[in-house]
C-alpha cells in the first residue's frame, strides 16, 4: 500500500527502440533537469524492451514516460508497469495502444462527431493496380502513413496515384502496415491537453512542404504561433473536440491533439500523441508557459497527478496530504 502523504521520487523513463529514439533522450533530460528545478527528487534512466531493471526499483514513486514510438506510445512499457502496479504518467496500456492506431483512434474519434480524414487501409495483400483502382477519384492529393509510427515517420504526399500505389507498397514493407488518407488543405494547429485542461491552440507554420520529422525536430525555421485564431466560438470548438478525443480514448494527464483548420474554418483530427515531446521544438511545453505554467512547474503537475491516481485506485482515503505544487 503505497504512503501517499510525502514527498515522491520520478524516474524519468527515456530512449526506448525504433525511430524516435534520439527525440526521447532529449525529452527525457528536460523533464529530468526540470524536475529537478521544481525541487522533486528524480533521476533518469535508458530503458529498452531488454533493459527493464529500473522497474522494479522500490524507491521509485512515480514513472515519468518520456519515449515515444514503440515500446513508448504503444502501450509496451505501460502494460510492464500495470503488471507492477506501478505509478506511472500517460495513458494506460490499453488506451496508449488505441491511441497509436491511427485507425483505431480515428474510428473513437468519430463517434464523439470529430472530423477526420478519409482513408483507405493498405493490406499486404494489395497490389500496386489494385491500389491505384481504389484511389481513382478517392481525392486530388493524398497522404501516405504507417499506421502505427509517430513524428511524421514514413510519410508521404502525392498527387499521384500510382506514386501513391508504390509508396504505399513499400510502406507495408518498411513498417508492416499503412493508410492512405485524403490530404486536407488548411492550417496545421495543435491543441494541448494537461491533467483534463486544454492549453491554448498553437499554429505551426512549416517552411518545408508540411510538417515533417525535420521541420519538428531539426530547423529552427518552423513558425510556432498563439493567438491567429481569433473566433472565441471557434477556439472553444477546437478545445472541446480536442478534450472530446482525449477522454473518448481514456487518456491521462497529458496528450497533445492534431488538427488541420480547413479554408472554411472546419477543424479536422489528424491524431493524438498521447505521451508529446519536450525537446526544446516539442509543443505542449510551448502552449503550458503560454498559459503561464513553467516547464518546471508543468513536470511537477504531471508527476503528482500521476501519484494521485495512483493512490486513488489502490486506496482513496490515501490521498489526503498528497501535494498539489
Amino acid at each position: 500500500m503505497p504512503k501517499c502523504h510525502r514527498a515522491i521520487k520520478v524516474a524519468v523513463l527515456a530512449g526506448g527502440i525504433g525511430s524516435e529514439r534520439q527525440v526521447s533522450l532529449q525529452s527525457g533530460q528536460a523533464i529530468y533537469s526540470a524536475l529537478q528545478e521544481a525541487g522533486m527528487d528524480a533521476v533518469q534512466s535508458d530503458i529498452t524492451p531488454e533493459q527493464t531493471q529500473i522497474l522494479d526499483d522500490a524507491s521509485i514513486d512515480v514513472y515519468f514516460l518520456a519515449l515515444h514510438g514503440r515500446f513508448g506510445e504503444d502501450g509496451g512499457v505501460q502494460e510492464l508497469l500495470e503488471r507492477r502496479q506501478r505509478a506511472f504518467t500517460g495513458a494506460g496500456a490499453a488506451a496508449s495502444r488505441t491511441a497509436f492506431d491511427k485507425v483505431a483512434s480515428k474510428a473513437a474519434f468519430v463517434r464523439v462527431g470529430a472530423n477526420v480524414p478519409r482513408q483507405i487501409i493498405v493490406s499486404p495483400d494489395d497490389t500496386e493496380s489494385a491500389l491505384v483502382r481504389k484511389l481513382s477519384g478517392f481525392a486530388r492529393r493524398v497522404v501516405i502513413k504507417p499506421v502505427r509510427e509517430g513524428s511524421s515517420i514514413g510519410v508521404d504526399i502525392t498527387a499521384d496515384a500510382t506514386i501513391a500505389a508504390q509508396k504505399a507498397m513499400r510502406c507495408v514493407q518498411a513498417f508492416g502496415d499503412c493508410m492512405i488518407e485524403e490530404f486536407i488543405a488548411g492550417r496545421e494547429i495543435t491543441v494541448g491537453i494537461v491533467n483534463g485542461q486544454a492549453l491554448p491552440i498553437i499554429e505551426i507554420r512549416s517552411k518545408a512542404a508540411f510538417y515533417d520529422y525535420n521541420a519538428k525536430y531539426i530547423v529552427d525555421s518552423t513558425e510556432y504561433l498563439f493567438d491567429t485564431i481569433t473566433e472565441t466560438a471557434l477556439i472553444e470548438q477546437i478545445q472541446k473536440t480536442a478534450l472530446d478525443c482525449f477522454n473518448i480514448l481514456d487518456c491521462r494527464h497529458l496528450a497533445r491533439v492534431d488538427f488541420i483548420l480547413t479554408e472554411d474554418g472546419v477543424p479536422v483530427v489528424l491524431e493524438i500523441n498521447t505521451l508529446p515531446g519536450f525537446t526544446s521544438h516539442s509543443l505542449l511545453p510551448m502552449a503550458a508557459r503560454k498559459a503561464g505554467i513553467p516547464t518546471p512547474q508543468l513536470c511537477r503537475q504531471i508527476a503528482e497527478a500521476a501519484w494521485r491516481d495512483h493512490c486513488a485506485a489502490v486506496k482513496p482515503s490515501s490521498l489526503e496530504g498528497v501535494p498539489t505544487q
